[in-house]
């Protein structure tokens, strides 16, 4: 039985909401053709990877082909240039790693950071399946993962679903919860023995516990597949009150915090600093896209905002963003 504080909007996701979030990504792009002013948009490899190339036949050369397409050995034995063709093929693999950690468990405005990775991971779910690509997705907590493998079908996405939900109902204070940093390596070993080639890695997290080896392994990754990173934040992390005690609260539970005195506040912003910036220097370092996601602020538009809004009258086609997101 699900508690009540499990119905709490902000706090905790239930199925229902992240099945209605389908309609709120139409307008969202995953895919390596990003929009000009996309924070994509020039990080994803120049070819479309993993959506391959099938050969379909050789023909004659015709005015406007591609010189590069030329095949030569044909051309040399039929003393009359000859072109190789290829169809694209359609099929694309996106994997969605999840991250429903207890560091997740905060909010101090809007919703919960698991409940904004949970939102985010829904959205890049329905999306991917809407342009005809498979799905499938790594959601892990604190004491587990589960894998899931990637298929075409919205069986998967609700398995998807299901998984985060599960995960992120079992999250709150004095439910015996440990903090288990080291579950992000786990989740990002995982990822890379299922997406060897050719895929989409779309990593939704807080990042907490990031350290030389997750860069190495998200290294790695971006060797053979297209890594974005979607660094969830609340920016109370960023900024502590002066006040002596903080109270926190799941919506069941309460329990208060001592940040009042400047020794305890400098040491958990600091803290919160350099893990950020140990992300964010990723994009530079590895050419990772890092995009932060405020979880004080609603997912939906941020995710238009930060991955290019596709514009409604053509579906598919590119759009643009106004200007580039920042912690807030």
């Amino acid at each position: 039985m699900i508690n009540e504080s499990a119905r709490i909007p902000g706090v905790y996701v239930d199925l229902e909401e992240l099945i209605a979030l389908e309609q709120r990504g139409h307008r969202v792009s995953f895919l390596p053709r990003q929009p000009v002013h996309s924070l994509l948009s020039g990080r994803f490899a120049s070819r479309m990877r993993g959506r391959g190339l099938n050969f379909e036949e050789i023909r004659d050369y015709r005015c406007g082909d591609d010189v590069r397409s030329i095949d030569w050995k044909v051309t040399a034995r039929l003393q009359k240039p000859h072109v190789r063709v290829f169809n694209e093929e359609r099929d694309r693999q996106a994997l969605l790693v999840v991250d429903q950690r207890l560091s997740m468990f905060f909010g101090s405005r809007l919703a919960m950071k698991s409940v904004t990775a949970a939102q985010a991971a829904a959205i890049g779910a329905w999306r991917v399946l809407g342009v005809g690509d498979r799905i499938g997705a790594i959601v892990f907590n604190d004491g587990d993962l589960v894998e899931i493998k990637a298929r075409r079908s919205r069986t998967t996405v609700l398995q998807i679903l299901s998984a985060m939900v599960a995960r992120n109902q079992a999250l709150g204070v004095g439910r015996g919860l440990v903090a288990a940093p080291i579950m992000l390596n786990a989740a990002l070993e995982h990822a890379e023995r299922q997406a060897l080639h050719d895929a989409t890695i779309i990593v939704i997290s807080d990042f907490d516990g990031a350290d030389d080896a997750t860069r190495k392994m998200i290294g790695a990754m971006t060797r053979h597949n297209d890594v974005v990173a979607l660094l969830v934040h609340d920016p109370l992390q960023s900024d502590l009150p002066a006040s002596a005690v903080m109270t926190v609260t799941d919506g069941e539970l309460q329990i208060q915090l001592q940040v009042g005195r400047d020794s305890v506040r400098r040491s958990i912003m600091q803290a919160t600093e350099t893990r950020l910036k140990r992300v964010f220097a990723w994009t530079h370092e590895l050419g990772v896209p890092v995009l932060p996601l405020s979880a004080a602020e609603e997912t939906a538009p941020q995710l238009r905002r930060l991955l290019g809004a596709v514009p409604a009258r053509h579906g598919r086609g590119g759009g643009h963003i106004q200007t580039e997101a920042t912690l807030g």
